[in-house]
């Protein structure tokens, strides 16, 4: 029977998905059960419940917020709340909320940053590159390939990320390329050529493999 996965899942339940009767990965690894569906269930809804608790402790620090706070603490504020979107986008669930929260007090610490700055035009310029970049990493993040590839604790393992990156829609695929440096692609090609051309051709149909594998070579 196939397991049951969720409408909305989390990290751990995403990589399942895509291991589970895909051809790229060891037969083991594409096996996938229920009981490793209900046991990663389990652990995204504890990483939901432990990020609510952090991001209300961190919407409290922002919302009391002292205007005349000293810049370290402001900067420090900003880190986090840049963090904790980072981690939002990750999730199971919906969070729409939640990241539309998290944006609004950015956006409101960003202007106690942007008043500290007030008399500096290097200073000035260096916020406008600043929410630039953010605003453009934001928008990776809402591709879950993406969310799941760059947390520290990420599930797609170094020995996953081939035939993971060869699954994936052409948008993750060039949004994951934007990580990885000229010496890192040409592994990647590497590795992703030799492992499609080591499957028999008894292998499903692997024409979305093969146009990945060309996006891939495409950027060397």
């Amino acid at each position: 029977m196939k397991p049951q996965f969720s409408t909305h899942p989390g990290a751990q339940e995403r990589q399942l998905i895509r291991c589970a009767d895909n051809p790229l990965f060891p037969t083991k690894r594409r096996q996938v059960i229920q009981i490793e569906v209900t046991q990663a269930q389990r652990r995204d809804a504890e990483e939901a419940q432990a990020f609510q608790a952090d991001f209300r402790a961190l919407l409290k620090r922002a919302i009391e917020l002292d205007p005349q706070a000293d810049s370290d603490v402001i900067l420090k504020l900003k880190e986090d709340l840049d963090h904790t979107y980072e981690r939002c986008c990750g999730l199971g669930g919906d969070q729409r909320e939640i990241k539309t929260a998290l944006r609004k007090l950015l956006e409101h610490t960003m202007q106690a940053v942007w008043r500290g700055a007030a008399n500096d035009p290097a200073a000035q310029a260096n916020l406008r590159e600043e929410e630039l970049a953010r605003e453009a990493h934001f928008q990776l993040l809402e591709l879950p390939f993406i969310a799941d590839l760059i947390r520290p604790d990420s599930p797609i393992g170094p020995d996953e990320l081939v035939p993971s990156l060869l699954s994936e829609s052409a948008a993750s695929v060039a949004a994951a390329l934007e990580l990885f440096d000229a010496d890192h692609r040409v592994v990647l090609c590497r590795d992703a050529r030799a492992l499609l051309e080591a499957l028999p051709p008894s292998v499903a149909d692997l024409t979305t493999a093969w146009t990945r594998l060309t996006q891939l070579e495409a950027q060397l």
